[in-house]
């Protein structure tokens, strides 16, 4: 539900709150508009963000974590203190 390299970095910044696509895209440097799309509705799929559409002209859509999505925070908090903790020595 989280692998790959986007996921993980797409609900880090879903971490600090609700954001739009284009927030998103612009924060996470080198992602495709198609890969982003299609990660925010794979994780809208599994339940981990919730995506809020408002009737408005261009139309506004906000991303933001469910329940479950908050509850993965502590999980990838340890994934960077591990990954912190174990970098190659130089």
């Amino acid at each position: 539900m989280i692998g790959g390299k986007w996921k993980l970095l797409i609900l880090s910044e879903l971490f600090s709150g609700v954001s739009r696509f284009g927030e998103l895209r612009r924060r996470l440097s080198g992602i495709s508009e198609k890969i982003l799309a299609q990660h925010l509705r794979e994780l809208e799929s599994d339940g981990i963000i919730a995506r809020k559409i408002y009737p408005e002209i261009p139309p506004k859509v906000e991303y933001s974590l469910t329940a479950s999505g908050k509850s993965l925070g502590p999980i990838i908090n340890g994934l960077h203190e591990w990954g912190l903790q174990h970098l190659p020595k130089k």
